[in-house]
């Protein structure tokens, strides 16, 4: 038996056999081939398999989001059976004796080039779809499978950590749980294992090696705890785990439909945060009351280039319609920093937590930001959705994108569009700055939502995605519950409401500090909506809730 020890950030007990995730190869090997036919052969059958792919993922993009965005997937799967493209393919292996990834890969690169060089901007689009549908093909080629699990059954997935691109184009169903050499609690590995309800562990370094692959894994997502070969009493110890945390969801079960309020009578509402139209499910699965937070960067970290108004209306559309009139809080495109999409075009940063990302990438390229508006406001029509701006750190900022919102409005109503003039606005609090500035931030949008990932960060000056930093990075530090408060008490007295949709919103711990400081909304992993609700409903005196706020901001 083999005992790796590393730092839990998503409770839960999983079993099952480890996987280590595969990334396409950075570069193609060149080589002449003796045989070109079956060089031939292996390209025909890898182009096949590829436009099967696409065929399959147009079908499943068509029942999640509509024909607009199973149009993508279609076109991709057209260039991938192109004669044009199939033929120059056929001609370097058969004539040059070229291998079949290095042929694909020049043939794509002189199409691409061709579409780029052309006046009209669909055609120059073209370019990211080709090297799109080349590297498929060369993925299967090479035996690394898009999404990066090659399993007939769930698995333990290991990396060294995996990028917000890499993680909304993963096979979740076949997600055991997770475990990285590297990250920290509050990367995007971490998040997307709360948000599934899955196990994950961070940290294990090089412990894990090659030949534990395809091995039977204990995984604790609670205590950090892996298990290879594990003794039988070891597995009795975990399944009983695991057996409880499953009686104790069903318990948790019977409390849906109630509200969120003490005993005493102080309500909250808890909302969810997600990354993308299939995590819904999860959210009408635990009950929770609206969507705090949609992550919208995904659906431009799941392409290769920017997505369409159409893509991105049918998206919000779809989340719109199924939460059912219940508020659904979309936030603006926030790329930059740790989120990162090539055809941005973004230049390199010594510190890009604090360059050009989030709103500032918005502001200062409208055309995108029109984009995403229009299909905000027009989804608007088919629930209760309401836009949230990132990274705001003053009034002008506030002011404009205001603006921007009113002539998206005025240009729907002249092309007869529907959409909700009431939809509300508000702005993540997440910046000393927003902190300072919020009484007068207040009088300009509808609500506050604080980001306590970022606020933490920018508060203590403590990079969020260093796990080096340990205990320097603390959440708890009463600077940041100050923050907060003040927050909460500007938002109070301009008439506003203010929530949190930062990790620390599930934090059990502060539940009853958020509730003396009259936070009115909290937005949570799905997994996280009825153990909160639980531990709400058993609070009875508020005066214990005033003094555990005390406690906190005093440190």
């Amino acid at each position: 038996m083999l005992v790796i020890q590393g730092k839990g950030v998503s409770a839960g007990v999983a079993v099952g056999p480890l996987y280590f995730y595969r990334r396409a190869a950075q570069e193609i090997i060149r080589r002449i081939v003796g045989d070109t036919d079956a060089e031939w052969k292996r390209f025909e059958e890898a182009s096949a398999v590829a436009a099967h792919q696409l065929g399959i993922l147009a079908e499943k993009a068509r029942e999640e989001a509509g024909d607009e965005a199973a149009l993508l997937f279609e076109t991709h799967q057209m260039m991938a059976e192109d004669m044009d493209f199939v033929d120059a393919v056929q001609g370097l292996i058969r004539d040059a004796a070229l291998n079949a990834e290095a042929a694909v890969m020049d043939v794509s690169e002189q199409f691409a080039e061709m579409f780029s060089s052309m006046d009209d901007e669909y055609m120059q689009a073209r370019a990211a779809d080709i090297r799109d549908v080349a590297g498929r093909i060369v993925g299967i080629l090479t035996g690394v499978v898009s999404g990066g699990i090659d399993s007939d059954v769930p698995v333990i997935l290991a990396s060294d950590d995996l990028a917000p691109s890499e993680t909304i184009q993963m096979d979740k169903s076949k997600i055991l749980g997770f475990i990285t050499a590297g990250g920290s609690g509050s990367s995007h590995t971490a998040i997307l294992a709360r948000t599934m309800g899955i196990p994950a562990i961070i940290g294990v370094g090089d412990a894990l090696k090659d030949e534990f692959e395809g091995r039977k894994l204990y995984i604790d997502g609670e205590t950090g705890e892996i298990v290879i070969q594990a003794d039988q009493l070891t597995a009795e110890r975990m399944l009983t785990k695991q057996a409880k945390q499953q009686e104790t969801r069903r318990m948790l079960s019977n409390l849906k439909g109630l509200p969120n309020e003490t005993k005493d009578g102080q309500s909250i509402q808890i909302y969810c945060n997600i990354g993308s139209v299939e995590d819904v499910d999860a959210v009408i699965a635990n009950d929770g009351g609206g969507i705090g937070l949609f992550r919208s960067e995904f659906l431009y970290l799941q392409g290769n280039t920017y997505p369409t108004e159409e893509e991105q209306f049918e998206a919000y559309r779809t989340v719109a319609s199924l939460m059912k009139g219940k508020r659904v809080i979309i936030r603006t495109l926030d790329i930059g920093a740790d989120k990162q999409a090539d055809y941005f075009g973004l230049a390199k940063e010594e510190n890009p937590a604090m360059g050009l990302r989030a709103i500032r990438i918005c502001l200062s390229r409208p055309e995108i930001f029109k984009t995403q508006l229009r299909a905000l406001y027009r989804a608007s029509a088919y629930g209760k959705v309401a836009i949230l701006f990132p990274m705001i750190t003053s009034e002008w900022e506030v002011r404009e994108c205001k603006r921007a919102c009113l002539a998206v409005q005025q240009e729907l109503k002249t092309e007869g569009i529907p959409f909700d003039p009431d939809t509300e606005l508000g702005i993540m609090i997440e910046t000393p700055a927003a902190v300072m500035m919020s009484d007068v931030l207040a009088e300009l949008v509808d609500f506050f939502s604080v980001g306590t990932n970022d606020l933490t960060q920018y508060m203590l000056a403590c990079d969020r995605q260093c796990d080096r930093l340990g205990k320097f990075f603390d959440p708890h530090h009463p600077a940041v519950l100050r923050a907060i408060r003040t927050v909460a008490e500007n938002a109070h007295k301009a008439g506003k409401w203010i929530g949190i949709c930062g990790e620390l919103a599930a934090d059990p711990t502060l539940t009853e500090a958020f509730l003396a400081m009259g936070i009115d909304e909290l937005s949570v992993t799905p997994g996280s909506v009825l153990p909160l609700r639980h531990a709400i409903r058993n609070m009875d005196d508020p005066k214990a809730r005033k003094r555990a706020l005390k406690d906190l901001l005093e440190g």
